[in-house]
């Protein structure tokens, strides 16, 4: 089943924002780190994913996305200080967390959330569990 993330990029600790949505989050964030997407992202210098969560249909994560960029920048940092209060750069958890699954040596189990536990409201190791507004 394909995935699709909604994910937030950070210069720094409460520093600038960026929120996006796609179906290849490895991808897209090295696509951000290394300048290779013309937008935002690179004119303020936000490289470091601090905060995504996962979705299997492709709708709900649009509507997710949309819905998180008309926040108040408040409640946006709250998010990310609940969930990853050092602003760690989870990037380089992902590629680890991806490169074990594809080799099949995926210990999580399951198939969402990354760690395989299918309670809804389980927090995340890493990343966000967004909570529906």
């Amino acid at each position: 089943m394909k995935q699709y993330y909604v994910y937030i990029l950070a210069s720094k600790k409460n520093g600038t924002l960026y929120i996006g949505m796609t179906n290849n989050l490895v991808k897209r964030v090295y696509e951000h780190k290394n300048n290779l997407i013309g937008c935002f992202t690179q004119k303020y210098g936000v490289y470091n994913l601090v905060c995504y969560e996962i979705y299997n249909d492709v709708y709900d994560a649009i509507s997710r996305e949309k819905r998180m960029k008309k926040w108040k920048r408040r409640w946006k940092i709250e998010l990310v200080e609940k969930f990853n209060p050092e602003w760690t750069d989870l990037y380089y958890d992902i590629t680890d967390w991806m490169d074990s699954r594809f080799r099949g040596n995926d210990k999580r189990g399951g198939n969402d959330k990354r760690g395989g536990n299918n309670n809804k409201n389980a927090r995340m190791t890493h990343g966000c569990e967004f909570e529906e507004v």
